[in-house]
């Protein structure tokens, strides 16, 4: 009977250190979302002022070679 109990404490006691691990990795996971969120906002905001500066150009740099090559 002392071996199950000892079996059962230690099954409780590697269930509650899974619970604690899966429980941070969804607040990394939550973390990580909401900064790749920003990070796609803040994408879209700059491809959006690069067209509007592109627009915005008279005569258009070419892409070329710069003269040290």
């Amino acid at each position: 009977m002392n071996e199950i109990n000892s079996r059962i404490t230690k099954l409780e006691e590697e269930l509650a250190h899974s619970v604690i691990a899966n429980e941070e990795l969804s607040s990394e996971l939550i973390h990580n979302s909401k900064r790749i969120e920003q990070l796609e906002r803040r994408i879209a905001m700059l491809e959006s002022r690069f067209s509007s500066i592109e627009d915005n150009i008279d005569n258009p740099v070419p892409n070329e070679k710069p003269p040290h090559w």
